[in-house]
């Protein structure tokens, strides 16, 4: 699939249509920013000092949430809050901001955010005595969501842009942002797609292939960028890496050849790792779900790794603050910011990795899948 392919597939309101999608996105985000302070925590803090909980602060800033926090100054927090959808049975659908809950401390049309337990994040149902009744069905936009938003409307924009470019430039040398994103789209194809699955049958699963690799390698980036609507660590979530793991076994069982399923259920091994017990056909059977559990994993804990990695080194000044008064904080700082941005940098380079990694065990599986028998 060529660049101007891509164009040819929009037509040339494609521009205006990224720009509503901007708009919805920015509606769905809600970017109300409120600012409020919490009198019950100054006062509690005014009567004994606490120290730094680095695991709170550090899970905090990794983990998804039903408001993007933008800073906190003394007890004020500024956060954009975002929208919250619950199902209940007792009240049915349920629509509002998370400003609501102020931050995760009050209860909201019989709903809050749990703070501890079994559900702790979570947003459970209480009956009028302010006990949990259960779980609502929740279909909220978490900061997650608003991230796999952003994300898509940047690679829209990206893409409608090269494609243009590469139809309006046919049979001349690719300029701009053409001239980033041809090459990988060659390198995709010729030294990924083509080895693994074969020449033949490339075009079958390229736009599938390019898809993932673009989709990771934007969202990688995009998580290191600690600036709204950006870093939101979209492929630092599993939800988001088990749905790309799922895209790659639905299309490597829906491909699957007679040769393919033949080679788990009766492999060509000695009969007695078949007989009396299925030794073989166990092991291929289980590969074959141990495979995509295999690829979430890996995106999920690399890209997850070097957020927590760069949130306890800053995390750090704090620490020694807390432990050793304001001027340890501050000779520590430097060592900390330079540790944070060597692994910002390093994030750059598995950012690369790991989408070539993904991308290229999903061709190994499809080639597999579809290899014909020699």
């Amino acid at each position: 699939m060529t660049m101007a392919t891509l164009e040819s597939k929009f037509p040339g309101k494609a521009k205006r249509i990224a720009f509503l999608l901007v708009v919805l996105t920015l509606g769905l985000a809600s970017p109300k920013i409120y600012a409020e302070e919490n009198q019950e925590h100054i006062a509690a803090e005014s009567t004994h000092k606490t120290n730094f909980d680095a695991g709170k602060f550090v899970m905090e800033h990794v983990s998804d949430a039903f408001e993007w926090h933008i800073l906190t100054y003394g007890h004020t927090h500024v956060s954009i809050p975002l929208p919250i959808i619950l199902y209940s049975e007792n009240s049915g659908l349920n629509v509002f901001l998370s400003s609501k809950f102020h931050h995760g401390t009050v209860a909201y049309k019989n709903f809050r955010i749990e703070q501890e337990g079994e559900n702790e994040g979570k947003i459970v149902e209480l009956n009028d005595q302010g006990e949990i009744l259960g779980l609502p069905i929740d279909l909220s936009i978490t900061k997650a969501v608003v991230g796999l938003f952003v994300s898509v409307i940047v690679i829209l924009l990206i893409f409608l842009n090269v494609a243009k470019s590469a139809k309006q430039r046919a049979g001349k040398a690719p300029k701009g942002l053409q001239n980033l994103i041809e090459p990988l789209v060659l390198f995709i194809r010729d030294e990924v797609a083509v080895p693994a699955i074969g020449k033949a049958k490339t075009d079958q699963f390229l736009p599938f292939l390019l898809t993932l690799f673009f989709f990771i390698l934007i969202n990688n980036f995009l998580g290191l960028i600690p600036i709204f609507p950006f870093g939101a660590n979209v492929t630092g979530n599993i939800a988001v890496t088990l749905v790309l793991a799922l895209f790659t076994f639905v299309v490597t069982t829906l491909n699957g050849n007679k040769h393919y399923w033949k080679e788990i259920y009766n492999p060509d091994v000695p009969w007695w790792l078949k007989y009396p017990l299925p030794l073989m056909p166990i092991v291929e059977l289980t590969g074959v779900f141990t495979k995509p559990f295999v690829l979430m994993v890996r995106l999920f804990a690399n890209m997850m790794a070097g957020h927590i990695i760069v949130t306890v080194f800053v995390s750090l000044i704090f620490i020694f603050s807390s432990l050793n008064g304001p001027v340890v904080g501050g000779m520590v700082s430097p060592l900390s910011v330079a540790f944070s941005v060597f692994i910002l940098l390093l994030d750059v380079l598995v950012s690369f990795i790991q989408a070539y990694v993904f991308t290229l065990l999903s061709a190994l599986y499809f080639g597999m899948a579809t290899s014909e028998h020699h």
